[in-house]
């Protein structure tokens, strides 16, 4: 195993690259961050397309792309027990001490952890959304989150709010989960050496254009800035990207309010060309309903962008509002009075969050899970039947059926008989050509 300190980690979610978004960005810069800090990760999702099979990506990240197509909202059909013969082959294979699992919708990260703690080994969860409790969905949600984190080792959560809904939904010990933050890479997302000048002030969004992102406030947002700023002493236009199913009503209120000139609609926007199109605004506008931790937001404060946002940065970098249109129309006001105060080059040298510390921080938590104690079957059991009267005794059955399954496949294929394989160091110039390989790849393929 080599270095006692060196983790050797298997990161897992149905959320990874080719797609783009928040949950697949933070484990990719998250797993390079740690390959730097000299562990060993590996990264499991689901196949897209004909993406199938091992992969290496930049700095010789190795990731497992299993052949299970994606079956609803990029998620991989419910099998309980599926999964176990390949995620037991690649924890010996890989020879991983960890496994860490990532997004509370992901069916191959509670499928993962489940199967991960059957076999004895330590689990890290990290959630990177909220929910509610009212609804048949978040209900349900709820129920299958209680149920993976009932023997989860240690968890994550992106924000103290966050941390708090997980508290409530899962039922979880507050001692056992985290607050770490997500963060940018900020020599990808940089200023511009000048500002955009001229008569007109840019306002941003790049957003999936659904309900929980706002997308029904931008359409109420929108025209009302426009009216409170004609074309007369200078001009507000905003530029929109991104793709959704509220795509329609946007385009609609631009129609209905004759702003073609004055609303900009970009669609889907390649990772590569995120930040050029940051840098040609002023003000980035996040009009989410709920957001445990939104990296867009850090990506504009680095491109030196003034944001009007709920709370996750100081408040000489942010503008606080409501999700109510009357109350983001004031926001937007003020920042526009505040702008010109605003230095976009000292705001990106601030590096408020930055993946090497995330990455450290992250460590810290792995070696707490690593201390904690193994616990046999039984007690086990006792935390599941924990979980309700019914529901309880359910979920005891689901593990000692996934137990007696992983003791046949002991048998039907022992350890001793999986090939183990040596891990790869790539040299610089190897490591370079993946790099500029996934670069190209980046363009071809939509962030958000």
């Amino acid at each position: 195993m080599g270095d006692p300190k060196r983790h050797r980690i298997l990161m897992v979610s149905d959320f990874f690259y080719p797609k783009f978004g928040g949950v697949e960005n933070h484990i990719y810069y998250l797993s390079q961050c740690l390959l730097k800090l000299g562990h060993k990760v590996v990264v499991m999702t689901h196949a897209y397309g004909n993406r199938s099979g091992v992969r290496y990506m930049t700095g010789g990240l190795k990731v497992y792309y299993v052949p299970w197509k994606p079956f609803l909202m990029q998620n991989t059909l419910p099998t309980f027990y599926g999964t176990l013969p390949i995620i037991r082959t690649i924890l010996i294979r890989e020879q991983i001490s960890l496994v860490h699992g990532h997004q509370a919708f992901s069916t191959l990260c509670h499928e993962a952890l489940m199967h991960a703690r059957t076999m004895g080994y330590k689990v890290v969860f990290t959630d990177h959304s909220l929910y509610g409790f009212a609804d048949v969905g978040s209900i349900h949600m709820n129920k299958v989150l209680q149920f993976t984190l009932a023997d989860v080792s240690q968890a994550i959560c992106v924000s103290h709010t966050s941390k708090e809904n997980t508290v409530l939904r899962s039922g979880l010990p507050p001692e056992k989960v985290y607050v770490i933050p997500n963060a940018v890479d900020t020599a990808m997302f940089k200023p511009t050496a000048e500002r955009p000048s001229g008569n007109e002030i840019v306002i941003v969004v790049i957003s999936r254009l659904v309900y929980r992102k706002g997308a029904d406030l931008l359409v109420e947002v929108i025209p009302e800035v426009c009216r409170m700023y004609p074309n007369i002493y200078f001009k507000v236009r905003f530029i929109v990207g991104g793709d959704g199913p509220k795509r329609v009503r946007l385009e609609e209120m631009r129609e209905k309010h004759s702003l073609q000139d004055r609303v900009e609609m970009l669609g889907a926007v390649p990772h590569a060309r995120v930040r050029s199109v940051l840098i040609s605004g002023h003000i980035f506008l996040n009009s989410s309903l709920t957001e445990a931790f939104c990296i867009a937001i850090l990506e504009a404060a680095s491109c030196g962008l003034l944001t009007v946002s709920t709370r996750v940065l100081p408040d000489d970098m942010i503008v606080l509002a409501e999700p109510d249109p009357t109350d983001m129309v004031q926001a937007i006001k003020k920042a526009m009075s505040i702008l010109p105060m605003i230095d976009p080059q000292d705001m990106h040298n601030r590096k408020l969050y930055d993946w090497h510390d995330v990455a450290k921080r992250t460590e810290i938590v792995y070696d707490r899970a690593l201390k904690c104690a193994n616990q046999n079957l039984l007690e086990r059991l006792s935390r599941y039947l924990a979980c309700g009267a019914w529901a309880g005794k359910l979920f005891c059955l689901v593990m000692i059926i996934d137990f007696l399954l992983w003791r046949l496949l002991q048998l039907w294929k022992p350890a001793e008989d999986i090939e183990v394989v040596p891990d790869i160091v790539l040299s610089h110039d190897e490591d370079r050509e993946i790099s500029q390989d996934f670069q190209v790849f980046n363009k071809d393929h939509s962030l958000r």
